[in-house]
């Protein structure tokens, strides 16, 4: 039996390190929200997406559940109020939140101050919503709340990324 593998093992030399420093990655507004990419699935292999989110007081996605994907959010400031099936709850500052795959949930933000939070989805993927449908930042503006025909428009990317929209 041996513990140590070979020097020239693949994993032990060379670059395989995703690293996105502090206040960089792709960063872009959502209906409201503000979304900055910190790894997505294209650089994860797959494995995973993690974004780290600014909600505004009062702001928040729709409802809508995930085909394939499970999501996990770890609130840093603020208060989010969770849709999950048919009952609401409140997840503050240090929470941790658990979304299987196929659950209707939402999150809005019932705070008077911008809620941070870091999400992330198992596998990566749906973060092409924000990738691909998302609105390049503004410098000195505030993402705007989008209408339903901005909705419609990336009504093609939902369907891609297995993604329904539910009602409230």
């Amino acid at each position: 039996m041996s513990f140590l593998t070979s020097p020239s093992h693949s994993g032990w030399t060379g670059d395989g390190v995703l690293h996105i420093p502090s206040g960089e990655g792709l960063t872009k507004w959502v209906s409201g929200d503000v979304y900055t990419m910190k790894a997505t699935a294209t650089e994860t292999g797959g494995s995973l997406s993690f974004i780290e989110a600014i909600v505004p007081p009062g702001s928040g996605p729709i409802a809508h559940a995930h085909g394939g994907e499970d999501e996990a959010f770890y609130l840093l400031d603020g208060a989010l109020e969770f849709l999950d099936g048919d009952r609401t709850f409140v997840a503050e500052a240090g929470s941790f939140v658990f979304i299987p795959r196929n659950r209707r949930h939402r999150f809005k933000n019932i705070s008077d101050i911008d809620a941070r939070t870091l999400f992330l989805f198992t596998p990566g993927g749906p973060e092409a919503l924000f990738v691909e449908g998302g609105d390049d930042p503004v410098p000195g503006e505030r993402p705007k709340v989008w209408d339903m025909d901005r909705v419609t428009a990336i009504a093609e990317i939902i369907q891609r990324i297995n993604m329904t929209v539910l009602p409230e």
